[in-house]
């Protein structure tokens, strides 16, 4: 029985195997934590397997996670399906429409060889754990390249915001549908950068006072860079950079790990947690920044050292092993207005008021 959250240590469900709920979310109804994400048990190197499915697990404590298996299976007898492990599926969000009553998913696709841009695909539900159907499949929503994102449901109007990476350019807030089945039409866009590692990614969206605020990484594939923290008053901005919000990381790489959502604690005072993934924890601890690596050559400099030990760990995370991907799940504290998220080995939602 666990008793507190271990950030970066392996984490088993009750039955004693690795939670695989990667990229993940956390949604909450009658009492229960639902944890869900990508199953990545059989994503390891050479299996040519992206996600298998997305897998959701329950709690009462958020400590120990019951788990309910894939409420999204592969579809492994139509290689054009979506849900196909050769589309490469990942990052997965679940909205509920009060209107129609579904479960809304949207996810996200890499796709096959045969496509160069990354679409999404949504499916619907009467109930969080499933079954879903596919409702749209394969689209560019407001015809462009989307990769990662994040749904938001306003909580008064009701209102659904897709917060997506338009792909190795720069972030889009598209309005959704009456359903959430589709963008409307309205977008703003934000944060323009000329390419990778620069470009915005992987954003988590909450809000706190009436301010609302974006984390994003850098786009290193699966190595680690450092978070980015903006504000703003409304969903569609204008957004104003804070800067990284972990002061205390000195490798610069969010603690090894890229987040991918901010659970605000329903029973809570004023705990948001921000939810990760470390998905290489076979990286050394003093692994090179990204960006310092591309600076140095810029500057047409040797890049730093990765010789002996650090250049095998890094050979071996090439191998993107991600069915052992661990996660780093900690609170953010606020200086102010501005979010800090601190390393802690070990703490308890108990200290929270």
């Amino acid at each position: 029985m666990q008793t507190s959250i271990r950030p970066g240590q392996v984490w088993l469900d009750t039955k004693g195997e690795r939670i695989q709920a990667h990229g993940g979310s956390l949604f909450y109804e009658n009492d229960t934590f639902y944890w869900y994400g990508e199953n990545k048990e059989k994503t390891t190197p050479g299996s040519g397997v992206w996600t298998w499915g997305v897998r959701a697990y329950s709690s009462t404590d958020l400590y120990n996670w019951d788990d309910l298996g894939l409420i999204i299976p592969p579809v492994l007898d139509d290689p054009a399906s979506p849900l196909h492990p050769a589309q490469k599926m990942d990052r997965p969000h679940i909205i509920f429409n009060e209107e129609t009553g579904k479960y809304v998913c949207w996810v996200k696709l890499l796709g096959d060889s045969a496509h160069a841009t990354q679409r999404s695909t949504v499916l619907t539900a009467d109930s969080l754990l499933g079954p879903y159907e596919v409702v749209r499949a394969g689209f560019e929503p407001l015809g462009m390249s989307a990769g990662d994102f994040d749904l938001v449901v306003d909580p008064i109007t009701k209102k659904a915001y897709y917060y997506f990476e338009k792909v190795h350019t720069e972030l889009i807030c598209a309005e959704l549908s009456a359903d959430y089945t589709d963008v409307s039409g309205e977008y703003s866009t934000h944060f323009p950068h000329p390419s990778p590692p620069f470009t915005r990614e992987a954003p988590a969206h909450f809000e706190r006072h009436g301010i609302h605020y974006l984390l994003t990484s850098g786009s290193t594939g699966y190595f680690p860079n450092f978070s980015e923290v903006a504000s703003a008053p409304d969903y569609h901005g204008p957004w104003a950079v804070l800067g990284d919000p972990h002061p205390d990381d000195p490798t610069r790489t969010s603690f090894r790990s890229q987040i991918s959502c901010v659970f605000r604690h329903p029973k809570k005072k004023d705990l948001y947690i921000a939810l990760a993934d470390r998905w290489l924890p076979q990286l050394p601890e003093d692994i090179p920044n990204v960006y310092d690596v591309v600076a140095a050559m810029a500057r047409g400099q040797a890049p730093p050292d990765t010789s002996g030990g650090d250049r095998s760990a890094m050979a071996a995370g090439l191998g993107e092993n991600t069915a052992i991907a661990d996660y780093v799940w900690l609170p953010i504290r606020f200086d102010g207005d501005i979010p800090r998220i601190d390393w802690l080995d070990e703490w308890r939602l108990e200290d929270y008021a």
